[in-house]
């Protein structure tokens, strides 16, 4: 049975998307050579930016800005909103309905600091 082990996104500044990912998502910013990597719940996010070679790439490597990822959110989707206005992160849509791995959820959409969108999806119902 395969299991995704990681994802790449790719940022433009290491300081300000270390202290967005640690603080919005929870990752542990571990040193990786001379960038980093975000682990998240036991998920991992690679980190391509500014001053690091990476051997192997996509034909089109991935750029800041252009990722599109989703994080199950174990709480609800308003907590999920509350979460993110607590940090200044703005909502861009949502809560709304959405398919997801473990089926219907509610999600809510939000962007990092270089503009790949976010999405926190949340498979708890509302009270």
């Amino acid at each position: 049975m395969l299991k995704l082990d990681h994802v790449v996104i790719h940022v433009s500044d290491w300081e300000r998307s270390n202290r967005f990912y640690a603080d919005v998502l929870g990752a542990e910013v571990v040193p990786h050579g001379s960038g980093f990597v975000y682990r998240i719940g036991g998920q991992q996010l690679n980190v391509h930016g500014p001053g690091l070679e990476v051997q192997e790439v996509a034909r089109l490597p991935v750029q800041p800005g252009n990722s599109d990822l989703c994080f199950e959110w174990e709480g609800s989707a308003t907590e999920a909103q509350v979460h993110l206005a607590a940090r200044g992160v703005e909502v861009s849509s949502g809560p709304v309905r959405r398919p997801g791995a473990k089926g219907e959820g509610q999600s809510v959409y939000f962007y990092d600091p270089d503009g790949s969108l976010l999405e926190f999806i949340s498979y708890r119902e509302e009270k």
